[in-house]
């Protein structure tokens, strides 16, 4: 299997924020300008953007609340999180990632990327192997277990999406 590459994780984390930041905002209505900061401010929020606003909140809330309960986990947020997001987008490409491509992708140092790793085994979510092509590397890949309870996770996510657009209507 092709393994990425710490530019390639990067590139693939900054496209999810993307993604996230598209489904904040109404799915395609138009694609964000990323490159500058939002600016709210309190006046701002009385006029007709409160309402799309509030409900960027509210979408955000319920997939964080969502995320928690699902997992059963209060642990899985920040760079954890962004871990098991790289290992299911690594599963569905057929690539593999070492313990040092997740930290560097979740932006942590190893250290640190190898106890969230910890974590994930714990939970039964992930696993590690010895890369055979090089035995000082661990390759991380998302257990059975994880694959499933991502899956579910999206699927939730996504009726919950659905649902929100059909009440908007």
């Amino acid at each position: 299997m092709q393994q990425f590459s710490n530019v390639e994780i990067a590139e693939i984390k900054s496209r999810i924020d993307q993604i996230q930041e598209m489904l904040a905002t109404g799915a395609g209505a138009h694609a964000p300008d990323l490159s500058q900061p939002d600016r709210i401010d309190a006046p701002g929020l009385a006029d007709a953007a409160a309402p799309g606003l509030l409900e960027q909140l509210n979408f955000s809330l319920q997939m964080r609340r969502t995320r928690k309960s699902h997992f059963g986990s209060s642990q899985l947020t920040g760079p954890t999180w962004d871990m098991l997001l790289d290992l299911m987008l690594a599963k569905t490409n057929g690539r593999e990632l070492s313990a040092s491509d997740l930290a560097t992708g979740a932006g942590v140092p190893l250290s640190s990327g190898l106890r969230m790793i910890a974590l994930l085994e714990q939970l039964d979510l992930a696993e590690r192997f010895v890369d055979e092509r090089d035995r000082r590397r661990s390759i991380v890949r998302l257990t059975d277990n994880g694959i499933d309870s991502m899956t579910r996770y999206f699927e939730k996510m996504g009726s919950a999406w659905s649902n929100r657009q059909r009440y908007q209507m």
